[in-house]
């Protein structure tokens, strides 16, 4: 996969995390020549940091072949959160309809066997981006170690404080902080009282980590803005306020902190450098959506990338990431800052919680807000037509020629996949044969979609290797060549 030359590339990461290596492997399943530069020596995360894994993650996890291999290595629950407020999803037409309780700390290692040793990414440890200079063919990539490495593309999943979105002067804008709080995983002696509080703040809480050994702490932190590293001295005097009693705490695993800030880069993309996953949005825990939205990044980003750098689509294909994917953070924005103020304490926060629980128990309501908290309900915008354009395909069971497969098994391969059930008319697609995989099969009459139900299943669909519909027809004709050439690029010239 790589060249001669280890200072050219396709493509350079910065960051090994969720988002990179998502990206990594989503760029490797299409040859392109990408390396990965991480700060740490090894994928040791420190602290558990994010521990659950959507539906809509877990499905293009699926679509990759992967998923049962996370699967296995977590735990499924049959409802999500919001803002604390338990929402059954076991009954969303999905095959996850589940939260995968797994945290980052045991995802990550999962991830990274995969991408690195299945796939071949190479990822240089221990190194840095500290710079970054592109003109209209490439980029200059300046690491730590004191090397310059070429690359027609950079992508930055370097974190919240991303130096690539620096470097690129590309604004970072949203709302400041008004809460923080310090979260520890910790061994106590005593007898915690395990629980969740609210005070006019916010929530604290103590309950069992995943050890079962340990306690997991959440605490307001009377000063917003504080940088430096917290200590168990900050952790206790906390505790002690809140609590009255540290209850014995005698060690602390890890100590960290966070806030409700809420931020969004203002564009995803600057020429040949682009950003994802916190690098391109942060915000608070609330509703576990922040792993999740940067896999999700990486996965419309990444065939994408590899189509481009190909060269079998031009440069505004590009475009499409930031345009599809923006609105879809800054409705997680959104969102978490409403589970904020839903999380705060005093008479009349509690009396809003108590409308919004009892409004989230009616059906409607809390499929809307579980399909936007899963991922499931997001459509992006391809212009009107049949309710799966724009929206994810969902996994359907086919019966074709060569036996029965299920729908996400034709895109393991990341490939763009046109699946015929029944229409009619006629389209050459031999031209884009090298690019995309055409499917017979038996006529489905229907499918369900999450929050709007059972749709009537179009002749064709044209699925992207993201998993989104691209076009739908009844028609083979030529507004599908036309599709084709929009998302797979020009036709091969024989």
């Amino acid at each position: 996969m790589r060249g001669a030359d280890d200072s050219h590339h396709d493509v350079v990461i910065a960051g090994g995390g969720p988002t990179g290596l998502m990206l990594a492997g989503e760029l490797a399943l299409a040859g392109v020549d990408v390396v990965v530069i991480e700060p740490r020596t090894d994928q040791h995360v420190d602290g558990s940091r994010a521990g659950g894994l959507h539906s809509r993650t877990l499905e293009v996890l699926d679509q990759r072949g992967v998923v049962e291999r996370f699967v296995a290595a977590g735990e499924r629950h049959s409802a999500l959160g919001y803002a604390g407020i338990q929402l059954d999803i076991d009954d969303f037409p999905t095959r996850h309809n589940y939260v995968l309780g797994l945290w980052q700390s045991a995802f990550e290692p999962i991830l990274a066997d995969w991408v690195v040793e299945e796939l071949g990414v190479p990822i240089v440890r221990g190194r840095s981006v500290v710079g970054l200079a592109q003109d209209p063919s490439g980029v200059d990539v300046d690491v730590s170690d004191g090397r310059t490495r070429r690359a027609a593309y950079l992508v930055g999943c370097d974190g919240g404080r991303s130096l690539v979105r620096k470097a690129a002067a590309i604004d970072f804008v949203g709302t400041e902080p008004s809460t923080s709080w310090m979260i520890a995983e910790v061994e106590m002696t005593g007898e915690p009282e395990f629980g969740i509080r609210y005070v006019p703040a916010g929530i604290q809480a103590l309950g069992p980590a995943g050890d079962g050994t340990s306690v997991r702490v959440v605490l307001i932190e009377p000063r917003v803005g504080n940088e430096d590293d917290p200590t168990i001295d900050d952790l206790r005097e906390l505790l002690i306020a809140a609590y009255g009693d540290d209850f014995g705490l005698r060690r602390a695993n890890w100590i960290s902190r966070f806030t409700d800030a809420a931020r969004q880069a203002a564009t995803y993309r600057d020429g040949r450098v682009l950003l994802a996953g916190d690098a391109a949005h942060v915000h608070g825990p609330q509703g576990g959506q922040g792993l999740n939205t940067g896999v999700q990044d990486a996965v419309n980003l990444g065939w994408k990338l590899a189509a481009v750098a190909h060269g079998t689509c031009p440069d505004d294909l590009l475009d499409t990431y930031h345009a599809e994917r923006h609105p879809v953070a800054a409705r997680v924005l959104q969102s978490t800052l409403a589970q904020v103020a839903l999380g705060r304490g005093g008479d009349r926060h509690l009396a809003l919680r108590a409308a919004m629980t009892e409004l989230l128990q009616m059906d409607q309501p809390r499929k809307h807000v579980a399909g936007m908290i899963s991922g499931l309900d997001i459509r992006y915008d391809l212009g009107d037509g049949h309710p799966l354009l724009g929206r994810r395909v969902p996994d359907l069971d086919l019966s074709t020629p060569d036996g029965p497969v299920r729908l996400f098994t034709l895109l393991h391969r990341a490939r763009p996949l046109l699946l015929n059930v029944g229409a009619t008319g006629d389209v050459d697609t031999a031209p884009w044969s090298d690019r995309v995989q055409q499917v017979d099969a038996t006529a489905i009459a229907r499918c369900e979609l999450p929050v709007i139900g059972p749709v009537d299943m179009p002749g064709a669909v044209l699925v992207r290797p993201d998993g989104h519909v691209a076009w739908t027809g009844d028609h083979l004709d030529s507004t599908l060549a036309l599709a084709i050439r929009r998302w797979c690029g020009p036709p091969s010239v024989a």
